[in-house]
């Protein structure tokens, strides 16, 4: 590990020699994701993304994509798309990232279950802001809108997102 690497600990993601809190699923942390658990994948993943809202905040980072309207991420299992971003018109099951709320106004994407995902093993690890420290994500992970900032300014492409198993005994959505 480096300190470039984003590193879940009981006390947040270590990353940059600083110590950022955050929430993580309600599902807590699993070494076997599924779809709809809620839970955090262990293991380590990469950020291969960033998307932002251009209408709420400037572009985070040179390598950001704008959210348009009518960007949604497909949570269809089974479907082509599966865990992929789409556009409206799309009938199957999916999540609209151009939204009302500052949930998704600044999302990094890492590569769980992408490219090639397979149905039923979840879709969409984000890190995005939190809704309220505590509260816990749909399996994602969420941190204070400052501090998300503040790292998607300092994260890279392929910066890596370790999640270790020996954590999946921790309980709380809140990691301190």
């Amino acid at each position: 590990m480096t300190p470039a690497d984003m590193v879940l600990t009981h006390r947040g993601i270590r990353f940059m020699g600083r110590d950022w809190p955050c929430t993580i699923g309600r599902g807590g942390l699993s070494a076997d994701k599924r779809e709809g658990d809620g839970a955090t994948p262990v293991g380590t993943h990469q950020i291969v993304g960033m998307l932002y809202r251009p209408d709420r905040m400037a572009r985070p980072a040179d390598w950001a994509r704008p959210i348009r309207p009518g960007d949604l991420w497909s949570d269809a299992s089974g479907q082509a798309q599966y865990n992929s971003l789409v556009r409206a018109p799309y009938e199957h099951s999916h999540e609209v990232l151009r939204r009302a709320d500052p949930l998704y106004d600044l999302v990094m994407l890492t590569d769980w279950n992408w490219p090639d995902a397979q149905a039923g093993m979840g879709s969409a690890i984000f890190l995005h802001r939190w809704r309220r420290p505590g509260y816990p994500t749909e399996g994602c992970i969420g941190f204070r809108p400052d501090h998300l900032r503040h790292i998607a300014q300092m994260v890279q492409f392929g910066t890596r997102l370790i999640v270790p198993a020996s954590l999946v005994r921790a309980h709380a959505a809140y990691i301190r």
